[in-house]
């Protein structure tokens, strides 16, 4: 059994007692333990203040790209050791946790090529300027420069590696030095991919920071110049937004938070067009990727009334191409929840769902000894019952709604969901598809539309992209991430600098092609 340590102000800590217990997902046992417990945690961060932000910030954005570059490569060269620790801690099979590590090193890469469009000047200009006076001698431009603090990144457990470094990317390009604490139960690939962030000898000491197991009295330590971005449960996120350190200093918090996300299946679209068999296999693919714990999964599906029987033998032969078992298995496709607590909340969900909805396919009873679910499909006897837009299961769990087919209605109970990081519909019908889109636009941060003419060109809705935000308002959390440069704004704060049009628009203003 590993006992994982801490990076922080420079050398690697172990903390005191028995702390967190990291468990095989498979027969139960304790491969790793954690603490953070009689760690100086203000040390910490005044390192990041005082040794990491100062080095970063002198380095320009393209030397910052170059480094995010060198940090998708050297984590790629262990790609193989990642994934076996993913089985070992987490469940993972092996095409789960390709898509935890590949989504690490691609959002690097992507990040690096972004920041090599942005020059050499140690802030960015933010739009045109402005004329601001009776002529253009008085000038205003908006510029964006790397805040003097830290960002404390918490993270959840479902992506150890993809979740933590979408977040320092973002930070580390932007200037600001980070604070990663990963999700406790499955620390064992983020540790691992911390030690090679440090050893690549990439990263200006100071800028990456390591805090493997409890926050402890870290939040306490932060003011106005830091941040922090959280992902996991609604509870944590509020509890972390209601900090009395944080509100009292006003730190930007950014949430992303449970989201009940919906796939729609729209009236027009026949079971032979393109655009039926899309939907089908992504629900399959949501519900049993990473086994359903995914904050993009669908939790409900909702499908005409009168398809209802229809869709449901067609997602029941889809799930069938999903066998659960070992993880370390090739024919596996579904493997276990990360840990046994978890395996607990998914069963206690599905027997609450079960009150309200008739169970398919699977069920609360455990196939298995282990963390094993199957993947349980359920068809709900009431559209309107409340569990069901609020409850959400994380696990290869989803519920089957019908609807009337009419956009109104679809718009009504999706947005039951009170705010979801992404909601897929399925359409040919354009004007229908128009109505729906801009009715549950208020409540989503992402919106994927399919159709036939799209349908072999598609990446999954489930994916993040870099390119795109990633977040949702109201239960989602109301933050957002990523959208390529949009990432950095979190990290950044916006000024208005107003003066002679010479010295504004000559010293901050948008760089011409050629400069």
């Amino acid at each position: 059994m590993q006992t994982l340590s801490s990076y922080l102000s420079g050398q690697w800590q172990a903390g005191q007692g028995e702390g967190t217990a990291l468990e095989n997902a498979v027969n139960g046992e304790i491969v790793a333990r954690c603490s953070t417990e009689g760690l100086d945690l203000g040390a910490a961060v005044r390192h990041a203040r005082e040794v990491g932000g100062p080095a970063l910030r002198k380095m320009t954005f393209t030397e910052r790209a170059t480094m995010l570059k060198g940090l998708s490569a050297a984590i790629h060269e262990i790609r193989e050791e990642l994934i076996e620790m993913g089985s070992r801690n987490g469940g993972n099979t092996r095409g789960d946790a390709k898509f935890d590590i590949d989504g690490a090193t691609g959002t690097l890469a992507a990040y690096a090529s972004f920041g090599k469009r942005l020059g050499d000047r140690p802030f960015l200009a933010d739009g045109d300027g402005q004329q601001l006076g009776r002529t253009a001698r008085f000038w205003g431009q908006h510029i964006r420069v790397p805040r003097r603090g830290v960002a404390v990144h918490i993270n959840a457990f479902n992506f150890p590696a993809w979740g933590m470094m979408e977040k320092a990317a973002c930070a580390l390009l932007a200037g600001v030095p980070v604070i990663e604490k990963p999700g406790g139960a499955t620390a064992l690939i983020a540790w691992r991919v911390a030690q090679v962030v440090v050893e690549s000898g990439l990263v200006p000491e100071g800028a990456f920071q390591f805090l493997c197991g409890s926050a402890g009295d870290l939040l306490s330590h932060l003011n106005g110049q830091d941040c922090v971005a959280f992902t996991g449960s609604a509870a944590t996120g509020a509890k972390i937004r209601g900090d009395a350190n944080l509100v009292r200093h006003n730190v930007r918090v950014n949430i992303e938070a449970d989201s009940i996300n919906a796939a729609v299946l729209a009236p027009d679209v026949a079971t032979d067009a393109e655009a039926y068999g899309l939907f089908i296999g992504n629900v399959g693919l949501d519900m049993c990727q990473k086994a359903g714990q995914k904050c993009t999964a669908v939790r409900r599906i909702f499908v005409p009334a009168d398809r209802v029987e229809e869709v449901k033998t067609d997602l029941i032969a889809e799930l069938g191409r999903y066998p659960l078992g070992e993880p370390t298995e090739k024919t596996t496709r579904l493997g276990p929840v990360a840990h046994s607590g978890q395996h607990a909340d998914v069963v206690a969900g599905i027997q609450r769902l079960s009150e309200i909805a008739d169970v398919v396919h699977g069920g609360a009873e455990s196939p298995r000894d282990g963390a094993f679910v199957s993947a349980t499909l359920l068809v709900a006897r009431d559209a309107d019952a409340n569990i069901l837009h609020e409850l959400e299961v994380f696990g290869p769990v989803a519920t089957i709604v019908p609807y009337d087919g009419t956009a109104t209605r679809a718009i009504e109970l999706v947005n039951r969901g009170d705010g979801g990081l992404v909601v897929s519909v399925y359409s040919n019908d354009a004007n229908w598809s128009e109505e729906f889109v801009l009715g549950v636009a208020p409540f989503h941060g992402r919106i994927w539309v399919g159709s036939d003419r799209m349908a072999e060109q598609a990446l999954p809705p489930g994916m993040v992209l870099p390119n795109l935000v990633h977040g949702g308002p109201g239960r989602a959390g109301g933050g957002e991430e990523l959208g390529a440069l949009r990432g950095l704004d979190f990290y950044t704060q916006r000024t208005a600098i107003q003066g002679f049009k010479s010295f504004v628009d000559g010293t901050f203003g948008p760089e011409t092609e050629g400069e």
